[in-house]
């Protein structure tokens, strides 16, 4: 494999699997905590949170590793290897499918929740947290899922 290869599926790998991290760390500590708590905690949680999330460094992190993962496996298959082939494309593949999902599912959610406005003005909070929580949550855990995937496949591809 070319060292441009070898550099990229690093970094690849690298940006994967902090975006695998952060939706582990809250698929297991951040929701679990929100969840156990009152309607209002949970929605001004995950109204503050949305904003927060949105800051360059995740953004040219969850980005980057997209782009890294399908430079990644266009270089791979230039560079040859059936195993490490497969494995960059399920990786490229596995990581495409938490950018869609963030897209087409939480990112509306976050949407939705955001207009419902401050949380001083909402009259239902409980009916907020209703039309929010469970589809929201059940998508962020297929998505830790896939980002997950993805970057135990990268990983693997180096080693291969």
């Amino acid at each position: 494999m070319s060292t441009l290869t070898n550099v990229v599926l690093i970094a690849a790998t690298v940006t994967t699997g902090l975006i695998a991290g952060l939706f582990f760390t809250y698929s297991n500590s951040g929701l679990p905590g929100l969840q156990r708590s009152s309607d209002r905690t949970f929605v001004e949680g995950m109204q503050q949170i949305n904003v927060a999330i949105l800051n360059p460094l995740f953004l040219a992190t969850f980005m980057g590793a997209m782009l890294l993962d399908l430079a990644a496996a266009v270089l791979v298959i230039i560079d040859g290897g059936m195993a490490r082939i497969v494995l960059a494309i399920v990786g490229a593949v596995l990581y495409l499918a938490t950018v869609g999902i963030t897209n087409k599912v939480n990112v509306p959610l976050n949407n939705e929740l955001d207009a419902a406005g401050p949380i001083d003005k909402i009259a239902d909070v409980s009916l907020v947290r209703q039309r929010f929580e469970a589809r929201w949550v059940r998508y962020n855990i297929i998505r830790t899922y896939t980002s997950v995937g993805a970057f135990l496949a990268l990983a693997i591809a180096l080693v291969v």
